[in-house]
C-alpha cells in the first residue's frame, strides 16, 4: 500500500502556499503548476499524478496563490495570467523541495498557464529542473525565457485543439535545446475530457520523466 501525500506550507516570498507533497521509491519528484482558474486539487493533474506515483517518482502539487489572491482573481481573472508570479511561486516551491529531496531530480508538469510558468521557472532554474511536460500548456506566453530553457521539454496538445496546436508550434521552435519533442493526442480538446485522452497524456507524461528524472541518476 502506498504511502499517502501529505499536506506541506512552502514559503513564497511574504506568502505561504498549500502543497501535497507524496515522496516516490525511485528518485525524482515532479511539482505541478495547474492552470488557469484551477488549483492543486485538479482533477486532471490529479489522475496525471497518480501515475507518476505508481511509477515510483515523487509529487509534488501545490496552490500558486493563497486563498485570498484565489477570491481576488475569480473576480479579475488577472493572477492566473500574471506568468511573472506564478514562476516566482514555482521557482520558490523548488527551492524548498530541493533542501528536502537532494537526492532527486525535480521536474516541471505544467497545464495551460501553468506551462508558461514552469518554461520561466525551468529557464531561471537551469541547473535545478531536469525536465519539463506541458499539457495543453501556453508555452508561447514564456516569451524570451524560451530560448534560455535547458531542461529536455515534452509538449502534449490535442488534436483538436487548433488554437493551442499553433501556440504550441511557435514556442516548440523557439526552444533552443536538442531533447524536445512535440505530441499531439489525435481527437483530444483542450482538457482532454475525451475517453481514454487523459490517460494517453499520462503515458507520455510517465515516459518523459522516467527517461530523464530516473535513468539519469544512473550516470551521475
Amino acid at each position: 500500500m502506498s504511502t499517502p501525500s501529505r499536506q506541506v506550507d512552502i514559503p513564497a516570498g511574504s506568502v505561504t502556499l498549500e502543497g501535497d507533497l507524496y515522496l516516490g521509491t525511485k528518485p525524482g519528484i515532479v511539482v505541478f503548476a495547474h492552470g488557469s482558474g484551477s488549483s492543486r486539487h485538479s482533477p486532471r493533474n490529479q489522475q496525471v499524478a497518480s501515475v507518476l506515483q505508481k511509477a515510483g517518482l515523487g509529487t509534488l502539487l501545490f496552490d500558486l496563490l493563497t486563498k485570498e489572491e484565489e477570491r481576488i482573481d475569480e473576480r479579475t481573472a488577472h493572477l492566473r495570467f500574471d506568468i511573472g508570479l506564478l514562476a516566482d511561486r514555482l521557482a520558490a516551491a523548488t527551492d524548498w523541495l530541493a533542501k528536502r529531496a537532494s537526492n532527486s531530480k525535480i521536474g516541471y508538469f505544467g497545464a495551460s498557464t501553468g506551462a508558461a510558468a514552469a518554461l520561466v521557472a525551468a529557464a531561471k532554474k537551469q541547473d535545478m529542473v531536469s525536465a519539463v511536460v506541458s499539457r495543453g500548456g501556453r508555452p508561447d506566453l514564456a516569451g524570451q525565457h524560451l530560448g534560455k530553457v535547458r531542461a529536455p521539454t515534452l509538449l502534449i496538445v490535442g488534436g483538436n485543439d487548433h488554437p493551442v496546436l499553433d501556440m504550441n508550434w511557435e514556442a516548440f521552435n523557439k526552444l533552443k535545446i536538442k531533447d524536445k519533442k512535440f505530441e499531439i493526442v489525435p481527437g483530444a480538446t483542450h482538457l482532454f475530457e475525451e475517453p481514454g485522452k487523459l490517460e494517453e497524456v499520462a503515458r507520455l507524461a510517465r515516459g518523459w520523466f522516467e527517461c530523464y528524472l530516473h535513468s539519469e541518476m544512473t550516470h551521475a
